[in-house]
């Protein structure tokens, strides 16, 4: 996979810094895979074991936390204080259009602060989300922090430890990456199934 060789030589160049910056791109919608740029961190951790440029996988964890929560806090903050004037922000044009914009209004209406914690493992629609959820002022700053950041607290040091682990086979991690991404979206439907039935069972009974 191109990407991940481009990241990898970045990385190996600037280290931790490199990684939290581009992670924090990664919040703002700019289309780099947040997967591939994690097992890319953890990838670099296992290649420079031994050397004297040796990057430790735990505080590889704490950066790559760091810039997942920073870019998403960036966003649900920018939703949150600009409303929906956003839009007009140069760079999110693409992120928020029309459609997804009363699309993502109508789940949150119906799911509440779940779609905060479901959207961490959306690549496509989790900025938008998280903007949304800001403009619509329903959800605090502490709990958007909270449902995300036990997202990440599951997401982030399984992709950084799969690159670390399996630094020399990176063919076998791309199609682990590859098939994750199947396996995330059928786990994801299914809980919006639960949640979609839970709700209707409590209507029925009020």
């Amino acid at each position: 996979m191109e990407i991940l060789s481009h990241l990898l030589t970045f990385f190996t160049e600037y280290g931790y810094i490199a990684v939290f910056c581009v992670l924090v791109a990664c919040g703002f919608g700019i289309p780099i895979p947040e997967d591939i740029t994690l097992v890319a961190g953890g990838i670099i951790c296992a290649l420079s074991r031994g050397t004297p440029y040796e990057l430790n996988v735990q505080t590889m964890i704490i950066v790559t936390l760091s810039g997942v929560l920073l870019g998403d806090g960036v966003m649900f903050s920018l939703g949150r204080y600009l409303g929906p004037s956003v839009t007009r922000v140069p760079g999110l044009k693409h992120v928020i259009t029309p459609q997804n914009y009363a699309k993502i209004q109508e789940k949150a209406k119906h799911y509440g602060d779940k779609v905060l914690f479901i959207a961490r493992f959306l690549p496509g629609l989790r900025a938008p989300i998280f903007i949304i959820s800001g403009i619509s002022h329903k959800v605090s700053l502490l709990k958007f922090i909270l449902m995300d950041g036990t997202a990440a607290l599951i997401s982030v040091p399984v992709w950084v430890y799969m690159g670390y682990l399996f630094a020399y086979d990176i063919d076998y991690v791309i199609s682990v990456v590859k098939k994750s991404e199947v396996l995330i979206l059928s786990i994801v439907a299914i809980i919006l199934v639960l949640i979609i039935s839970i709700n209707f069972i409590k209507r029925r009974k009020k």
